[in-house]
């Protein structure tokens, strides 16, 4: 019984393997991404069995052997690979090439530049990275990426011995206190209980507690508050303030009933004539504009027959068209005569505002 095929040996070709394929989706452009295209393409090569190609363990096979051909095919595969996944510069560079393992060297001669630059600009943005505007999820991406290039070019020691394992404990609390320092301050009560936990969680499970107090507050901040809710009741009783008009004077914040030229201006109106005494329209409304005064303040005066006294002094209304104007003193003899000495503070107020006010002469009333 014939065998069949093994599967291991780098020179079997899986009816997938086509010429055509792109093993990996960044394109080599040059020193910029050659860690990162190279990484990925040791690990396509790995899962393809074909990393002999390139680094020399799998050699051509001496002339007149039987396996020429197939490595011939193999190696072929491989260099079309590669030369599907960089730029149209290096391709012209690669094209002529007729072995993967030569190709793959130049490459690494020319871009892969690991000096001391290259990882003190990697250095440098990590420590600077924070988390600004981007979210939990978008911060910690693209610190990880700077991580992962950063350890492609200072390999860690891979042993199994305890001084291996405790300088990979050392760089995973480092990457956890990078990732903790770039946060927001507004997670500083959250870093901080992090901090304390004894021992310290790693940088992925750190991610993981972070990420959920962020969907927490992005809930928190959905529900309006008590105080949003009552600052638009009161915007929107001011717009329907805003709003009223009378259809007699054509004024706005108050309405035809409440208007002055209709029933009455109060006494104290710069407009009041004496309607009381005259027989006129002796109602007058309370109001909505902003002439408004206090209701109580307002029936005083109304009730107050504007008479000359004999008191103290005499009344001074030198002006024709101007509303009388008391003294304190008559005032107090006004109240004693109503029986009413407690409203000798509000009589006072509206002694203090009678007379021609400034604003009245605005289009509102």
């Amino acid at each position: 019984m014939a065998n069949g095929p093994n599967f291991n040996d780098p020179m079997y070709i899986h009816p997938s393997d086509t010429p055509g394929m792109n093993l990996v989706s960044d394109q080599l452009v040059g020193t910029d991404n050659y860690g990162v295209w190279s990484r990925a393409m040791l690990i396509a090569l790995q899962a393809k069995n074909k990393i002999g190609f390139i680094d020399g363990t799998c050699m051509k096979p001496e002339a007149g052997s039987t396996s020429v051909l197939q490595w011939e095919r193999c190696n072929a595969l491989v260099l079309s690979w590669i030369l599907n996944t960089v730029s149209r510069e290096i391709f012209g560079g690669i094209v002529y090439a007729t072995n993967a393992s030569v190709v793959w060297t130049d490459l690494k001669e020319q871009f892969d530049k690991v000096n001391g630059s290259r990882i003190f600009a990697l250095h440098r943005d990590i420590g600077r990275l924070v988390q600004g505007q981007s979210t939990i999820s978008a911060y910690f991406c693209k610190l990880k990426q700077l991580w992962d290039e950063f350890a492609s070019l200072v390999i860690l020691p891979s042993c199994e011995c305890a001084a291996a394992k405790r300088y990979v404990e050392h760089d995973q609390q480092h990457r956890l206190l990078q990732f903790l320092m770039g946060l927001n301050e507004s997670y500083a009560a959250i870093r901080s209980q992090i901090l304390m936990m004894s021992p310290l969680p790693t940088v992925g499970q750190a991610f993981s507690i972070i990420s959920q107090e962020e969907s927490h507050r992005s809930l928190s901040t959905t529900e309006p508050s008590p105080t949003v809710f009552y600052s638009n009741q009161n915007r929107a009783g001011d717009q329907r303030k805003d709003i009223m008009k009378c259809d007699y004077c054509n004024l706005n914040g108050h309405l035809k009933e409440n208007c002055y030229k209709i029933v009455g201006y109060p006494p104290w109106h710069r407009l009041y004539r004496g309607q009381n005494r005259g027989g006129g329209n002796k109602r007058f409304g309370r109001g909505y504009g902003r002439g408004h005064r206090n209701a109580a303040d307002v029936n005083l005066v109304e009730n107050v027959e504007v008479q000359p006294l004999t008191t103290s002094g005499p009344i001074h209304n030198t002006a024709p068209n101007t509303a009388p104007v008391f003294t304190s003193a008559q005032y107090a003899e006004i109240l004693k005569l109503l029986g009413n000495s407690n409203l000798q503070t509000s009589v006072e107020h509206v002694v203090n505002m009678a007379g021609p006010q400034k604003w009245e002469d605005c289009g509102d009333w």
